[in-house]
């Protein structure tokens, strides 16, 4: 077996490879993918949220005092990369209701073939919350890595970056720009294609989810 990046955790669940498999299918319907992403992010949300730190508290339990945990302090902010990241918000916010919503959108230069920040709305103090930033694909890794940087502009330090399909070229490059931020996929594919398709991945994720394919 290769062995993975050092930032890179593939999350192997047995219910997340079942729903993979059904999401690979070129014959799965909108309605259908549209529900295992967002099952996927809610099962990936668990491994990804794993070491988060927790306060232990008091609580009362119908019969007697016990001890519990409790969340510490920072606030999670769950932050898509538009407009396919955006299939994958419900899943976790479901898992964790308290979460907040920040949103960053790119477009591709023409030219230089790189992204182009056009919208980035976080919370307020981001330097005291947690954020996974998450996008269904990392191919180039040029959104995520512009993504994590938009973050990083505005004074967030806590990020991790969670994807469905990963490929090794973005898995590199988000090690070589961003080392601190660990990537949590379900799959790392093959390659990319001279399109900059992964290979086998599962097609375009953004006209799959929204049917604009």
């Amino acid at each position: 077996m290769t062995r993975e990046p050092a930032n890179l955790t593939v999350i192997r669940h047995p219910l997340i490879l079942h729903k993979l498999t059904h999401l690979r299918n070129r014959g799965t319907p909108k309605k259908v993918f549209k529900e295992l992403v967002d099952e996927i992010a809610m099962l990936m949300a668990y491994e990804v949220t794993r070491d988060l730190p927790v306060d232990e508290v008091e609580v009362e339990t119908p019969l007697e005092s016990t001890r519990g945990f409790r969340l510490r302090g920072k606030k999670l902010v769950v932050v898509p990369i538009l407009r396919a990241g955006l299939g994958m918000v419900d899943g976790v916010v479901r898992l964790i209701p308290g979460a907040r919503v920040g949103h960053v959108g790119f477009y591709r230069d023409e030219d230089t073939l790189e992204p182009v920040e056009y919208y980035v709305k976080i919370p307020s103090r981001p330097e005291r919350r947690e954020f996974v930033v998450v996008d269904p694909m990392l191919a180039t890794g040029g959104s995520a890595a512009a993504a994590v940087g938009a973050l990083k502009e505005r004074g967030a330090t806590e990020i991790r970056f969670m994807c469905l399909v990963a490929a090794p070229e973005g898995v590199e490059r988000m090690g070589a720009e961003h080392p601190d931020v660990p990537v949590y996929a379900a799959t790392l594919d093959r390659e990319l294609d001279e399109r900059g398709f992964i290979r086998p991945g599962l097609g375009d994720a953004g006209d799959r989810l929204f049917g604009t394919r």
